[in-house]
């Protein structure tokens, strides 16, 4: 069986370290852990894995957040991967740092990558991982803090968490989603 997980992020070395990279930075931490590299493709860069006999496409677009939609959809076709299959990672302002909360499906939530990535798939059915980067920003920054780099405290807690979501990211590609949740929603 065939997954595509998508990490949400904007390309360029000056987004690199920002809150609202955090799907390429959980990404890129399972393919380090498992032992496999990313390479530029169509619409992204893409790696491949294997877990307990499912092959496994990590995803992250080079179409910038508010367009992620449009590399989802071409992977998709592409590899001939059933929705039920998708799990897209994504930054989560009402979620306190660290935190992870996946769903079968949902609503956008105000975030502009899942908006596009609705829009284009025409369905909210489809698996999402939030990464808890808290909301710790004055009315109105909200762009600053999401775009702006992580805290010392953060950065220290940071390898622990990202250890965690690929946890959850192959306990989805293992169990499946309804599982998943049950195991990892409260950790």
């Amino acid at each position: 069986m065939k997954y595509l997980v998508v990490g949400l992020g904007n390309i360029g070395a000056e987004y690199a370290d920002t809150r609202h990279n955090i799907g390429f930075k959980v990404l890129d931490a399972l393919a380090a852990a498992s032992d496999t590299s990313f390479i530029s493709a169509r619409y992204g860069a893409v790696a491949e894995l294997r877990h307990r006999g499912h092959q496994i496409t990590l995803l992250k677009p080079a179409t910038y957040m508010n367009l992620s939609g449009k590399a989802v959809r071409y992977w998709l076709q592409e590899l001939k991967i059933d929705r039920k299959n998708l799990l897209v990672v994504v930054d989560d302002i009402a979620l306190p740092f660290g935190e992870l909360r996946m769903r079968n499906r949902g609503s956008a939530g105000g975030h502009n990558g899942l908006k596009n990535i609705n829009e284009l798939l025409g369905t909210e059915d489809y698996a999402r991982m939030r990464f808890g980067i808290g909301g710790d920003f004055a009315r109105g920054h909200q762009v600053d803090y999401v775009l702006g780099e992580w805290s010392a405290d953060e950065r220290e807690m940071m390898p622990e968490r990202l250890k965690v979501f690929g946890e959850a990211i192959l306990s989805f590609v293992a169990i499946g989603a309804d599982r998943t949740m049950n195991l990892f929603n409260k950790k």
